[in-house]
């Protein structure tokens, strides 16, 4: 063995000397400053080492070829053949010939070739061609359907008496210029080969499965309503799987279950093969922060049916744009999740459980899965007692530790406790700075007109965000020790106390979020069982006492936690980085990107970083940390900060071509015009094309109109749209909008009135292109009474105001809509103008063609913008 020199000894000895017991010199000996680098940057590589490789992984996909070596598995590429075809039809927007014929058309005939496969000695297969109309309250406005199309498919095995159904969902319709290859036909194809392996599977299965495909969730969420209030099949439904998709490719992200029944949860628990889950995403997508719903909230409500929400979140960019294309679909992807909805279909179908599922309605669960490689799973009851007993626990550990240094430096309970108390002061406030300074961060690139930089450069977020996190994480305990020293107890004991400081605030979160009945925690829950189990390793052994060892068992306990945290958030990131694209222009998104990164180093970094400490000149540490974010600040104002890509990472430009007339009560005409009325997507609205050559010249606020017109004048398409009309922009355009030849027809049919209660009935007949609007604005002291609609907005004046807005669409039947509307006035005076409607036409599919100066105009813009556009047809009637 080669003999150590004399100072590979001496650093030894001083290392020793630093690790050491707690009292002598020794006290106060910390590392090395520049060993604080290397350490900061080891858990960055534990990061893209453990949790990117984790996060991104993928079954092989199975091929045609393989299928006889692998007997009853998904085969992913013959759910890709079926994309392919599915791709080619194009964009499928509701009452398109696209989506009301072809498409229809190509899910029939594939479930006719997997009956021509099936074990007809053993399965029944029945196909059912559906077209409900129907209508209810969605979010603010009634939304109105007739004549959409569903392709049901009911699969059940011969042998079985079930009366139980298990539902799986999907949705083949698009959004224009969108194929749909991600949303939704991904999981329209999954579930073709799922209905085709169970179908020639040689095991029955005990409860029948009904595949609807459904042809108008984008409208929205009008297929699903309209069977599970319609269908013949629908009351038999006692769970479902819904199945979506926020992007195109990556892992499929369970993120709702339930309501209550706990049992689909242990169901996944055990026969998912790659569970990808987690409690605190089901929450914040019931919180409304994301700016989508799903066909989970229609079949919860209106069927009272619970069941399981799972989306592919990957790749957001592509969501809803000309690029959701069969080519960025990835086979693994799609192998992933045929083999989780394979398996758990095998599961559910023979789940106790699905004969009555009252009996086994147990409250909400707690759900996540651990990077992808186990799955964890307990009841909310379990989750409120773990929370509180963990609590408890990590706080008695807390004290006994104190107790301990007391003992061992020889000084009372009361000083200690005043020690530690101002050290946990200090911690809320580096707390509140963790926060705080990335929140900051985020309003000042806001005011400077530069949010949305990470949106294309992700890793910039280190720099803004995450190492002002680190710093305000830190800061106050560091200037602490540097300013206010105590010689009586050493720094290991001090630094020990700051990582108490932080068990004890997760704890009082922990008691706090679980007494207002959240299920999120369970990452407290997490952080606590880690730390406190280091706390209890080095108590029971003389680590707790000796310097600095007790963080080398503080360190390797925390590897788990921090792989799960950064695994976590970094899934949150993925899903909120290109929605943030689309999430309209009134909130700042750069704070909620902010908020992820400083709860991540929270969670993720809060023991890790107090380490800071232990050594020399942290102060330094902590201004080199400044100094990146500082350089990261600089490349974020330059050109590498720019939002948008073209094709990958697009800004989005929603515009519908609109011509405007606006009759007065005696049917003269007071105004018409054209122009590009402008929905803005992002926090940018258009002020990235000012250079461009795009001419927006003339471009302004309707804002000024809200007070003149009902709805400010403008067609917004539905509740999202019309709830940000304020904001909306409107282009003037010299020329008339050349709409197409299908006409808007609106005609009053008659006006009754009673004088006896002092109200007015007016009728009227509604005719147009597959998506009308009708906004309805009570004037001169007048109050909607009644009307043909459904009633619930009437019944909730609480909930609901005027203007009201009523969404119409049709599939293939466009027979007119007749409606009435009946009006009270406490002076019963109707000659004065007592109504005012807008009515709107949206010629939204590419069955209608755009004038030529409109697709000028289109062209115009540069090649990272993707449009969405259509025309459309304003009138406003006075009554």
């Amino acid at each position: 063995m080669e003999k150590k020199s004399d100072k590979d000894s001496s650093s030894d000895d001083a290392l020793v000397k630093i690790l050491s017991g707690p009292t002598g010199n020794s006290r106060r000996r910390r590392l090395s400053w520049y060993y604080a680098p290397s350490f900061l940057l080891l858990w960055v590589a534990l990061f893209y080492a453990i949790v990117i490789p984790l996060y991104n992984r993928l079954p092989d996909r199975v091929t045609v070829a393989d299928e006889s070596q692998k007997p009853g598995q998904f085969v992913a590429e013959r759910a890709q053949r079926q994309l392919y075809d599915f791709d080619r039809i194009g964009p499928k927007v509701v009452g398109s010939i696209a989506n009301e014929v072809t498409t229809v058309a190509f899910l029939v005939n594939e479930a006719e070739k997997i009956r021509a496969e099936m074990r007809s000695d053993l399965y029944e297969l029945e196909v059912d061609v559906q077209a409900p109309s129907g209508g209810y309250v969605f979010i603010d406005m009634v939304n109105m359907y007739q004549g959409i199309h569903n392709v049901v498919v009911k699969l059940s095995a011969k042998s079985s008496q079930s009366a139980s159904y298990l539902l799986l969902n999907s949705h083949f319709d698009s959004k224009p210029s969108s194929p749909g290859s991600g949303d939704d036909g991904t999981m329209v194809v999954v579930m073709l080969e799922v209905l085709r392996q169970m179908a020639i599977s040689e095991t029955p299965f005990e409860h029948p499965i009904v595949f609807l495909f459904n042809g108008a969730e984008e409208n929205p969420l009008q297929g699903s309503h309209g069977f599970i209030t319609q269908h013949k099949w629908a009351k038999n439904v006692k769970a479902f799987i819904n199945l979506e998709v926020g992007g195109s490719g990556g892992r499929e992200l369970l993120f709702q279950s339930g309501p209550n029944n706990p049992w689909l949860m242990k169901y996944y628990r055990t026969h998912a093969l790659h569970p990808f889950a987690t409690t605190m995403a089901e929450e914040i997508f019931q919180s409304g922060i994301l700016p989508s719903d799903s066909d989970f909230r229609i079949f919860r409500d209106y069927g009272d049916v619970p069941g399981l929400d799972i989306a592919q979140v990957s790749n957001g960019y592509v969501y809803h744009t000309v690029f959701d294309t069969f080519e960025a679909v990835p086979g693994r992807s799609v192998q992933n999740t045929g083999e989780n909805i394979l398996a758990l279909v095998r599961a559910y179908t023979n789940a106790t459980e699905m004969s009555n599922p009252e009996e086994y309605d147990e409250g909400h669960a707690v759900f996540f899965d651990f990077l992808g490689l186990f799955f964890v799973y307990y009841t909310e009851t379990t989750g409120i007692v773990l929370n509180c007993v963990i609590a408890v626990i990590s706080l008695g550990l807390v004290g006994v530790s104190l107790w301990r240094m007391a003992r061992v430096s020889e000084v009372t309970a009361g000083q200690i406790s005043i020690w530690f108390g101002i050290i946990l002061g200090l911690h809320v406030v580096g707390f509140a700075l963790c926060l705080g300074l990335p929140l900051l961060m985020a309003v000042l690139f806001d005011a400077g007109d530069r949010s949305l930089t990470y949106f294309s450069s992700n890793w910039l977020v280190i720099g803004l965000y995450v190492c002002p996190a680190v710093i305000g994480l830190v800061l106050p305990l560091t200037l602490y020790y540097t300013l206010k020293p105590n010689g009586q107890l050493s720094h290991a004991y001090h630094l020990h106390m700051s990582l108490h400081a932080h068990c004890v605030i997760l704890a009082f979160l922990a008691i706090v979020l679980t007494s207002v009945s959240l299920r999120t925690p369970y990452l407290c829950l997490l952080s606590m069982i880690f730390y406190s189990a280091s706390l209890l390793v080095n108590l029971l052994s003389t680590l707790h006492d000796r310097g600095y060892y007790w963080t080398i068992t503080v360190q390797c306990l925390q590897l788990l936690p921090f792989c799960y945290f950064c695994y976590l958030f970094y899934t949150f990131l993925v899903i909120f980085f290109p929605v943030l694209g689309r999430n309209n222009s009134g909130t700042n998104p750069d704070l909620i990107i902010a908020l992820i990164c400083a709860l991540c180093t929270f969670f993720a970094l809060g023991f890790v970083v107090q380490f800071i400490n232990m050594f020399r000149w942290p102060k330094l540490i902590l201004l080199g940390l400044g100094v990146v974010t500082f350089i990261f600040c600089m490349i974020a104002v330059s050109d590498v900060g720019f939002p948008y890509r073209p094709k990958t990472n697009v800004m989005r430009v929603n515009f519908l071509h609109t011509r405007r007339f606006f009759y007065e009560q005696d049917g003269s005409v007071s105004h018409n015009d054209s122009g590009y009325y402008f929905d803005y997507q992002d926090r940018r609205e258009l002020n990235p094309l000012k250079d461009s050559s795009v001419n927006l010249s003339g471009l302004a606020r309707v804002e000024p109109d809200c007070e003149k017109y009902v709805m400010c004048g403008i067609p917004c398409f539905y509740y999202s749209w019309c709830s940000q009309r304020t904001r909306a922009g409107w282009l003037p355009r010299e020329t008339e909008v050349v709409l197409p030849e299908v006409e808007l027809k609106f005609e009053l049919l008659g006006k009754s009135v009673s004088e006896s209660d002092r109200t007015v009935r007016f009728d009227y007949e509604l005719a147009g292109p597959p998506h009308m609007n009708v906004f309805v604005q009570p004037l001169g002291g007048a109050k909607v009474e009644d009307w043909s609609f459904v009633r619930t907005m009437l019944d909730e004046p609480e909930e609901f105001s005027a203007p009201y807005q009523i969404f119409f669409s049709y599939g293939k039947d466009d027979s007119p809509l007749k409606f009435y509307i009946v009006l009270s006035k406490s002076d019963g005076d109707f000659e004065s103008p007592t109504l005012e409607l807008g009515i709107v036409g949206h010629y939204v599919s590419y069955d209608y063609e755009r004038d030529p100066e409109a697709l000028e105009f289109i062209k115009s813009f540069p090649d990272y913008v993707h449009v969405m556009e259509w025309p459309s047809i304003f009138k406003r009637y006075i009554y």
